[in-house]
């Protein structure tokens, strides 16, 4: 009996200390989140871009416009033409986004959250695929049938210029030959190749999408200089000699906000935009 007595407490305390050791545990807390990689800065670049994309890809404006711009350029070139002249005349156009529709290619690189890149581009010039602009044909066929050699100005490479005249000419424009389509040697810079254009041409009209695409000087601007448009003598030659068509995808206009490094771009233009907000 007195046994028992002893046993009985030693019971006790064992399972109350089962029915502690059986209760609820702790939960040990979470592990901190981790932050999401940030994302590359050219997928930044290409979603800020993808309103521009779209809409000169698929609105019914941009179609207008460039109707628009040609139906302007056919007046200019046939006004131009009856201003006395010695050398036989010419029209000097630009490439891309002046006779040549690449949003597609825009287009394929923002839907994977990218940007230009130049071996992807000398794919996609290779591929002669790329389409007329509205308009384009049409005053370039009308410029040949009033006597005018069509010259193509573009700084696409030589890599890439045996497909850009193929391209030309699959699209049916006039003079797509080795003699007409003068691509980019070592500058972007087109004045040297105009030149060589006006030295027995009289340049009647030029086209493009750049106000570079007329005079290299609106290529050294700061962010919004208008000036130089409003300059004297240079107002005249624009209004006279050069139609510029729509192009919000790319171009000078956005690199002197921007720069040209793909991890500045985005904080540029948030420091613009702070600038000039109100």
């Amino acid at each position: 009996m007195n046994a028992m007595r002893t046993i009985l407490p030693s019971l006790v305390i064992g399972v109350a200390l089962l029915v502690a050791c059986a209760g609820p545990r702790p939960v040990p807390p979470p592990p901190p989140a981790v932050q999401a990689p940030a994302a590359p800065a050219s997928a930044r670049i290409a979603e800020q871009s993808v309103d521009a994309v779209i809409y000169h890809n698929a609105s019914a404006e941009t179609h207008r416009l460039f109707e628009q711009g040609y139906e302007l350029a056919r007046f200019r070139l046939d006004i131009n033409l009856a201003v006395p002249h010695d050398l036989p005349p010419a029209v000097i156009v630009d490439v891309d986004e002046t006779v040549l529709d690449n949003s597609p290619y825009q287009v394929g690189r923002a839907a994977k959250g990218l940007g230009f890149e130049q071996g992807s581009w000398t794919v996609w010039c290779n591929e002669a695929r790329a389409k007329a602009l509205p308009g384009a044909v049409d005053f370039l066929l009308h410029a040949r049938d009033r006597g005018c050699e069509v010259f193509y100005i573009t700084n696409r490479n030589q890599e890439e210029r045996a497909a850009t005249i193929r391209n030309l000419a699959t699209e049916g424009f006039p003079f797509a030959d080795d003699a007409h389509v003068m691509v980019m040697g070592s500058s972007s810079d087109k004045t040297e190749r105009r030149a060589r254009v006006a030295a027995d041409h009289y340049v009647a009209l030029l086209v493009g999408d750049q106000l570079t695409d007329m005079d290299q000087r609106f290529k050294s601007r700061v962010p919004g200089d208008r000036e130089l448009v409003q300059a004297s003598g240079i107002q005249d030659s624009l209004a006279r000699y050069f139609v510029l068509l729509p192009n919000p995808m790319y171009g000078t206009w956005m690199d002197v906000v921007t720069g040209r490094v793909d991890s500045l771009r985005a904080g540029n233009k948030q420091k613009f935009l702070e600038e000039r907000s109100h």
